[in-house]
């Protein structure tokens, strides 16, 4: 039997080497669990999922963000526009508009933001 070792929060996973992304994180009654693939100044990715019921609530950043559905599907509302993803389908949140995010059922996704290009 494999035996898994999880990572602290604030830890990157490990480089070179190949990982089945939807499977690094797992599912946690009641909460959104989120782990960083990569931190770094100019931006960072993180893993995320969410358990059925819960989302993100709305915020607005100063940078573009990208979020993609690795498994189940969700409603990703920016600027009051509603988009509907499911698993394998990407979006890119503009800078300096309101978004949330808003669960349908159990699901996961990647979320990268970009730092850096902004004066």
């Amino acid at each position: 039997m494999e035996q898994k070792y999880d990572q602290p929060e604030t830890a990157e996973i490990e480089k070179a080497k190949s990982h089945i992304i939807v499977e690094i994180i797992e599912y946690v009654p009641n909460a959104v669990v989120i782990k960083t693939i990569i931190k770094k100044s100019t931006g960072n990715i993180s893993i995320m999922s969410f358990d059925s019921g819960e989302g993100l609530t709305e915020k607005t950043t100063p940078f573009d963000t990208f979020a993609q559905i690795i498994e189940g599907e969700a409603e990703i509302v920016i600027d009051q526009v509603s988009n509907h993803l499911k698993s394998g389908q990407g979006i890119i949140i503009p800078a300096h508009l309101s978004s949330f995010i808003k669960p349908n059922g159990r699901f996961k996704m990647i979320q990268t933001i970009i730092k850096s290009g902004y004066d």
